[in-house]
C-alpha cells in the first residue's frame, strides 16, 4: 500500500493520522477547533512533535471544547507552562483561549465555524494532483485569505502556511500524492 512520502516508514502514529484523518473533510466544529489548536501549536515545530503530544493537548485543553477553553482563567493557563504533555510556550498556550473566543464568535456569526471556514473553498474540497512533495504548495490564495481574516478577527498562530496545513488536515484541500492509496477519497 503506497502512502504519501511525508509519512515515512516505521511511524505508526503518522500512518494512522495519514490514513484515517488527513485530507478527510471535517464538518464538525469540535474537530475544527482541535485541528486549529494543534496546527497553531505546531508553528515552528514538526507535526510529529505535536502528534506525539496530542493526548496531552486533549487533557490540557478540555477535550478541545472551545466553550471550556474560552473560560480558562490565567491561573489555569499558567499551570500549563509546567505541563510536559504539551509544548510549554506561553504565547501558544494563551493563544488557545483567545482563539477559542474568536472561534465561538465566528460560529455564532455564521451558524457554525464549519460554515465559515468551508466558504474559503466554496464548500467543496480543492483537489490537487501532486506527484512529489515538492509540488505541494506551502500556502495558497485561499489560505492567505483565511489567515488574513482570522488575524483581523483576533486569532494568533494562524499564518498562511499554518492555515494551509489546517486546510489539508480538515480535507478542504486534497494534497495526497497521486500514487497514494488515499487519493480522491473526499
Amino acid at each position: 500500500m503506497k502512502r504519501c512520502t511525508w509519512v515515512g516508514i516505521g511511524k505508526p502514529h503518522y500512518e494512522q493520522y495519514h490514513d484515517m484523518e488527513w485530507g478527510i473533510p471535517v464538518h464538525d466544529d469540535h474537530k475544527h477547533f482541535e485541528m486549529l489548536l494543534l496546527e497553531g501549536a505546531q508553528a515552528g515545530l514538526s507535526w510529529e512533535t505535536i502528534l506525539k503530544r496530542r493526548e496531552g493537548y486533549r487533557k490540557a485543553f478540555k477535550q478541545f471544547d472551545p466553550n471550556a477553553v474560552a473560560k480558562m482563567a490565567d491561573e489555569e493557563l499558567n499551570t500549563l507552562l509546567t505541563d510536559s504533555g504539551i509544548i510549554r510556550n506561553r504565547l501558544k498556550i494563551f493563544s488557545a483561549r483567545k482563539n477559542a473566543l474568536v472561534f465561538l464568535k465566528i460560529a455564532q456569526e455564521f451558524g457554525s465555524f464549519d460554515n465559515y471556514v468551508w466558504g474559503f473553498v466554496n464548500g467543496t474540497p480543492k483537489i490537487n494532483y501532486p506527484k512529489t512533495l515538492q509540488e505541494v504548495p506551502a500556502s495558497t490564495t485561499e489560505s492567505d485569505a483565511l489567515s488574513k481574516d482570522l488575524k483581523k478577527r483576533g486569532m494568533s498562530f494562524v499564518g498562511s502556511t499554518i492555515m494551509y496545513a489546517y486546510m489539508q488536515a480538515v480535507g478542504m484541500v486534497d494534497d495526497h500524492l497521486v500514487d497514494c492509496f488515499c487519493k480522491n477519497r473526499t
